[in-house]
């Protein structure tokens, strides 16, 4: 390789050149990590919702085992750029770095090679040189000495001729010696000056160049593992994200879901019961009366059908009672019977399929939703909600109150324990005064008992509201399982106060409706005799009654109740006047009669 700068010169530029070109492929692996990392976390922030209420926040297995993925797909999107940022430090910088040192370092020792060629050829120009001029005076020498020969075998050349030819051939032959002498140093210095060269100065110029190639590799190989390093050293973690995902995905409860849905969606109210049945049958003209139904043992006179026409009880007007005056009894001789041409009679059953719904809707069946419910609900909705959330259906409305005082108990033991601090510091204060005035803490103090006295308050009106619910819940429990037994019993007959029986001939009949004028027809929502109180109450608290159908009432003040709870929250009541109207239940405070449909 000693005459092998050149080549050598181009080797190192080509592994710098290489050198660059890997540190060129690192980055452009980077800027890949760096947008993959970045457009993760577009995706994350693009399908995680921004929650501003507790109400929005994910409550479904299946969302929460999503968001977590995503949490955990964020972090694995971290890792990518922990990636990235590695690879720019250790690998990236690091080539950049080497690749300026080992440009300068070729460039010296390039350098250094061809100063020592310059040195060599200039020897060599000064050997070449005292040559060419000690061949230069051996010629003349040799001119000299033929031209004395020539005048010393010449008889016709004079002495002086001679001698100076001989003279001449001494100057010469003398500078030919000098031109020798120096011309045998440049020789021996050049000659020693070459194997300098190639034996000592540009073997060491050359190891330095393979050195510096040598490190270059281990250079590129280190760049090769960090490379690798920087992946595999995030693995384990990027392992316990896909580990999380993993589990997140085993988290999924699907009969959690559903029973979330049930607690969300559940209403408490129960659905409408069984239709009785209805025999419009008996108001046929029959000659025989052994295959009627429900024959009465009392027989009188017949009474027109076009009286009794939706005559059963007092029946409800759309958001009250419309006012009618009352008619006189009738008395118990004129029950419902009638003649046929052949002079037998019959019984009438005009008004007991109708009083028979009536009395089954009265006595705590379930209910079918009416106008007048539909009604009230949509008058609720349209305005404000209520505070006790009367407006919610009955399981709603119990979650509801229950959260509120969950959050009511969590201010008043924030309230308690800053009422105690305040109580410690004022004792400090007192003990010490130069630390401050105990009277500059009453303020705050009386400030935090008044908070405390208004959240208990609200703690306990909300627990009577609860209270009131779940009260209402298990009773219509209660009811719910009293009607499923006997909807298992054979049919009973009802009396009008409510009470059944299996024996035609223990029935009580209550007094029949009374007779109205023959020419009377009355309207589909014309009433009848106002209802029957069933119990009085007093209002706990005052209410406006602004919306339609319902009843303004004052604190205190007592009205009659005649119509119960039916589970969305309202009662029916009347005050001495005859005004009548629905008032929110959690606002009175109700005490019914133990005979109810009888009062």
């Amino acid at each position: 390789l000693k005459d092998q700068f050149d080549n050598l010169d181009k080797h190192t530029q080509w592994g710098i050149d290489f050198l660059e070109k890997y540190a060129k492929f690192v980055k452009e692996r980077i800027e890949i990590e760096q947008n993959y990392a970045k457009q993760l976390r577009n995706l994350v922030k693009k399908y995680c919702p921004k929650r501003s209420t507790k109400d929005e926040e994910p409550r479904f297995t299946s969302c929460i085992a999503f968001f977590n993925i995503l949490n955990e797909l964020n972090d694995y999107a971290g890792q990518r750029e922990v990636v990235a940022e590695e690879m720019g430090h250790r690998v990236y910088g690091e080539l950049m770095r080497y690749s300026h040192d080992l440009k300068t370092e070729r460039k010296m020792h390039l350098q250094e090679g061809r100063k020592a060629q310059q040195y060599l050829d200039m020897c060599w120009k000064q050997m070449d040189n005292s040559k060419k001029k000690f061949e230069r005076e051996c010629r003349e020498a040799e001119k000299a000495q033929q031209s004395y020969e020539r005048l010393d075998n010449d008889t016709n050349a004079t002495k002086a001729d001679v001698e100076k030819a001989k003279q001449q051939l001494n100057l010469r032959t003398h500078m030919a010696d000098e031109n020798k002498n120096e011309y045998a140093a440049q020789l021996q210095n050049f000659n020693g000056e070459q194997h300098k060269h190639y034996y000592i100065v540009i073997p060491q110029i050359y190891k330095q160049l393979q050195e510096m190639d040598e490190r270059r590799t281990i250079k590129l190989s280190e760049c090769y593992k960090g490379f690798a390093d920087s992946e595999r050293k995030v693995i384990p973690i990027i392992s316990k994200c896909l580990e999380g995902m993993i589990l997140a995905a085993k988290s999924v409860d699907e009969h959690r879901d559903s029973q979330l849905v049930i607690d969300c969606f559940k209403s408490g109210f129960e659905p409408p019961g069984d239709f009785p049945f209805e025999d419009y049958s008996q108001n046929i003209y029959r000659t025989i009366s052994d295959g009627t139904i429900s024959t009465p043992k009392q027989e009188g006179m017949r009474i027109d059908t076009k009286t009794t026409v939706g005559k059963a009880k007092g029946k409800l007007w759309l958001f009250g009672k419309k006012p009618k005056p009352q008619s006189p009894p009738l008395t118990p001789t004129s029950l419902y019977t009638s003649s046929t041409p052949n002079g037998s009679q019959y019984p009438i059953f005009s008004i007991e399929p109708v009083h028979y719904c009536m009395s089954d809707i009265k006595t705590g069946k379930p209910r079918i939703p009416s106008f007048r419910s539909l009604k009230r609900g949509w008058s609720v909705k349209m305005g404000p909600a209520l505070e006790d959330f009367s407006h919610l259906p009955p399981e709603q409305r119990r979650k509801k109150l229950q959260q509120r005082i969950d959050e009511l108990n969590r201010e008043l033991q924030k309230e308690t324990d800053q009422k105690d601090a305040l109580i410690k510091m004022k004792d400090v204060y007192e003990k010490n005064p130069q630390m401050g005035d105990p009277s500059s803490l009453q303020p705050k103090l009386t400030e935090t008992m008044s908070n405390m006295d208004r959240l208990r308050m609200e703690i306990h009106k909300n627990e009577a509201w609860l209270s009131e619910v779940e009260g209402k819940v298990a009773a219509r429990s209660d009811r719910r399982h009293s009607s499923d037994i006997n909807h298992l019993v054979t049919q009973g007959r009802e009396s009008p106060e409510g009470s059944y029986t299996d024996d035609a001939n223990q029935e009580v009949r209550g007094p029949p409706q009374q007779h109205a004028h023959p020419n009377e027809f009355d309207d589909e929502f014309e009433d009848d005799d106002p209802l029957p109180a069933i119990g009085h109450c007093k209002a706990i608290y005052p209410f406006d009654g602004h919306n339609e159908g319902t009843l303004a009432m004052k604190e205190g003040e007592i009205l009659y109740i005649i119509e119960e709870d039916k589970g969305d929250g309202w009662t029916r009541a009347r005050r001495h006047n005859g005004e009548e109207g629905y008032v929110p239940t959690s606002y009175i405070d109700v005490t019914l009669e133990k005979n109810s449909k009888g009062a």
